[in-house]
């Protein structure tokens, strides 16, 4: 097999959560082309990735349906083996089926999915982990059980965050892409007051989250913690998140940027429940 293409262009979480696949497929194939799609901003997760050879970036922000379809024409171009779409929705299922791929893979739900060459049945019973729910998309490429999440952080990327692991130090994450998955502001302040003082406290996030990490460190009574949400990028934070003595996070990408370099976690579900995957 010589090109792979898998599709996830969901939130920084679901694209972890796919890396799953990645490593299996290189593991089955270890002499093709492995690429991915994904949204803008989660390309960062693939640099200098081992096992990825390109990465196309769907930016949905701006002229999303322009951008679609110039993707389809480089996907075409390409001329893939086999794509693999972890999605169950239309854009996607037009990508998958314009692909040109000799093989393609989805979900039963995707709209397109009957003109796919194989599907799979979606279903959120059993408390199904979601990487087992995508390894699901593999079962006519390899017969290997389903591998974990792995992300590749750069000797770079670990030497940036050197200078905050100093002393031993606690990662919280309190941000979320949804309202409903983040621990209430005044839960988060208690757990910094409650945290042993020879422990240093990073505040962390997105950019976009600065306030709120700001918000929740004038709110507590304690020394020795740093708002540095927007100051690293993802592999940097998985650097940082790895050396961690303990990670507190939603239910959200930081998770799975501590699970998928074996860190240390503790996780708060709010809104969603652990059927969902």
């Amino acid at each position: 097999m010589r090109r792979i293409l898998v599709i996830q262009t969901a939130f920084i979480g679901d694209v972890v959560l796919a890396t799953a696949m990645l490593e299996n497929l290189h593991a089955a194939y270890p002499s093709s082309k492995l690429d991915i799609l994904v949204r803008g901003g989660a390309q960062e997760l693939f640099i200098d990735h081992p096992y990825v050879h390109a990465v196309h970036v769907w930016d949905k922000k701006k002229n999303k349906y322009q951008h679609l379809f110039q993707i389809i024409k480089t996907i075409r171009r390409i001329k893939y083996d086999v794509v693999i779409n972890v999605q169950r929705y239309l854009a996607t299922g037009i990508i998958t089926v314009l692909s040109g791929a000799t093989k393609t893979i989805g979900f039963d739900k995707n709209p397109l999915g009957f003109l796919f060459s194989e599907t799979v049945k979606h279903s959120f019973g059993a408390a199904l982990h979601e990487t087992s729910r995508n390894h699901a998309l593999l079962a006519s490429l390899t017969t290997a059980p389903v591998a974990k999440p792995a992300l590749y952080p750069s000797a770079a990327n670990f030497a940036a965050v050197q200078k905050w692991q100093g002393k031993p130090y606690i990662c919280m994450s309190p941000g979320s892409v949804w309202e409903t998955k983040k621990m209430p502001i005044q839960n988060w302040i208690d757990l910094i007051n409650a945290v042993p003082t020879n422990y240093t406290i990073y505040l962390m996030g997105a950019p976009n989250e600065k306030d709120l990490c700001e918000e929740i460190l004038s709110g507590s009574s304690r020394g020795d913690v740093f708002n540095i949400a927007g100051e690293l990028n993802l592999l940097e934070a998985a650097a940082l998140i790895k050396g961690a003595h303990l990670n507190y996070v939603n239910d959200s990408a930081p998770m799975h940027l501590a699970s998928a370099t074996n860190a240390p976690v503790a996780a708060i579900y709010c809104s969603t429940i652990p059927a969902f995957g």
